[in-house]
């Protein structure tokens, strides 16, 4: 399911999260973290584009984007941003992958599992 906690593919909880405003803030990436702190820290948000409706800014949850949550939510951003830092895909443990399926190199940073047969 998109937008969840969880990621759509491999169906397995995001690295990135944490508790914030009664609520599991979470992100994908370092750079996903840059995007929603521009945007919640932003006094004036203006809405753009043809179809403002499929940006990822429309579909955040009204608790991200309320004004009284926002020192809140740029704490715990800064809280992810930390943590991205400190879990880079390349540092993670064997451990820290249950079924031993690390991301290969030689491939997409996004396949994981056996190799293709020819």
């Amino acid at each position: 399911m998109l937008g969840g906690s969880e990621d759509p593919f491999f169906q397995q909880p995001l690295w990135l999260q944490t508790r914030c405003a009664g609520h599991i803030l979470w992100a994908y990436n370092e750079e996903h973290v840059d995007e929603l702190s521009a945007y919640v820290g932003a006094q004036l948000r203006e809405r753009g584009g043809v179809r403002p409706t499929m940006s990822m800014f429309a579909r955040l949850p009204a608790w991200m984007k309320r004004a009284d949550n926002r020192t809140e939510v740029l704490a715990g951003l800064e809280t992810l941003r930390e943590l991205a830092k400190r879990m880079a895909p390349a540092d993670r443990s064997d451990a820290a992958h249950g079924r031993g399926d690390r991301p290969r190199a030689h491939m997409s940073m996004y396949f994981r599992g056996a190799p293709y047969e020819l």
